[in-house]
């Protein structure tokens, strides 16, 4: 089989999807075993729930326009 080698700007965005998926894939097979109970990855999971309203915010504004 011949391998041709790819762009490196796509190599870089494959290398980044790869780790950024099977980072949220470990995160659901963790939190899989435990249910909704506040358990070992509870930190991670605030952190991504305070980074997220974080983004909605800096995109939509605050909700508490006067």
């Amino acid at each position: 089989m011949i391998y041709k080698a790819m762009n490196p700007r796509t190599d870089k965005i494959v290398r980044r999807t790869t780790m950024v998926a099977t980072a949220v894939a470990s995160y659901f097979l963790l939190t899989a075993d435990y249910g909704p109970q506040p358990n070992a990855v509870e930190p991670i999971k605030r952190a991504i729930l305070s980074a997220q309203s974080s983004v909605k915010e800096f995109i939509f504004g605050s909700g508490k326009e006067s």
